[in-house]
């Protein structure tokens, strides 16, 4: 009883944070969730609402939408997540988890540390060369695939495509509906959603409809400077959040 208490404290505050800045609850909310509920429960429940998440963030900021960067990051991170697919069970077989998942925080905490620095030196987010953002997409897709966590690695490439603060909450929640709809469907196939499964979810919705209404009544008064520090953040903590799975 405490424990499906404490999983609806945390999903509704993670997605506070997604409806501010359209990425990081899952990734927020997946350490936590695991020690509550389980791996299984956590990834078909916490997916199943990021993508609700996403799609409201879609459907209120459908105009600010960058169609032609939704339809790039789309089909390299799918492409990516295919291949996550293909990789997932050889590697959960081979690898220690834990691992990998240190190894991609570590990456996102020095990401997040290079352009905060930035930030604060004044120096603007780049568009990055092609030979390093579309390798960093397929990665996103890839780490999306196996651990359902590719947000902060889609970050690092949006911050320099997306300049303004609408399109970048909105061009990445579309991608969100895309790619979670993808693992949706696949955790249907698998069999994750259970009637006790499902059972959560439908309780969970109302602690997501609670966290959409604060997320977006606090983005609508957040300031572009604020927006990235607080976008920098959640990459220092989603990276740590990582070290801790």
């Amino acid at each position: 009883m405490i424990q499906n208490i404490l999983f609806q404290v945390v999903i509704f505050l993670t997605n506070i944070i997604q409806c501010i800045t359209g990425f990081a609850g899952t990734v927020l909310a997946m350490p936590f969730s695991v020690m509550l509920v389980g791996y299984e429960v956590s990834k078909a429940v916490l997916n199943i609402l990021g993508m609700l998440a996403s799609v409201y963030i879609v459907v209120t900021a459908f105009k600010s939408i960058n169609r032609k960067e939704f339809l790039k990051t789309g089909g390299v991170m799918i492409a990516g997540m295919i291949a996550g697919f293909a990789v997932k069970k050889y590697v959960l077989d081979r690898f220690d988890p834990g691992v990998l998942y240190k190894i991609l925080g570590v990456l996102v905490i020095g990401f997040a540390i290079f352009s905060a620095v930035k930030f604060y030196m004044k120096k603007e987010d780049r568009e990055l060369p092609p030979y390093i953002a579309y390798p960093l997409l397929v990665a996103a897709g890839v780490a999306h695939g196996i651990f359902v966590c590719g947000g902060p690695l889609l970050v690092v490439y949006a911050n320099g495509k997306l300049k303004d603060t609408d399109e970048f909450r909105a061009t990445l929640s579309a991608v969100w509906v895309l790619l979670n709809g993808v693992n949706f469907a696949l955790d249907i196939y698998s069999g994750y959603f259970t009637a006790s499964t499902v059972k959560i979810t439908a309780i969970s919705i109302v602690s997501l409809a609670l966290a959409l209404i604060i997320g977006n009544l606090i983005y609508k008064k957040l300031s572009r400077r604020v927006f990235l520090q607080l976008t920098y953040l959640l990459m220092f903590i989603s990276g740590v959040s990582l070290l801790i799975k």
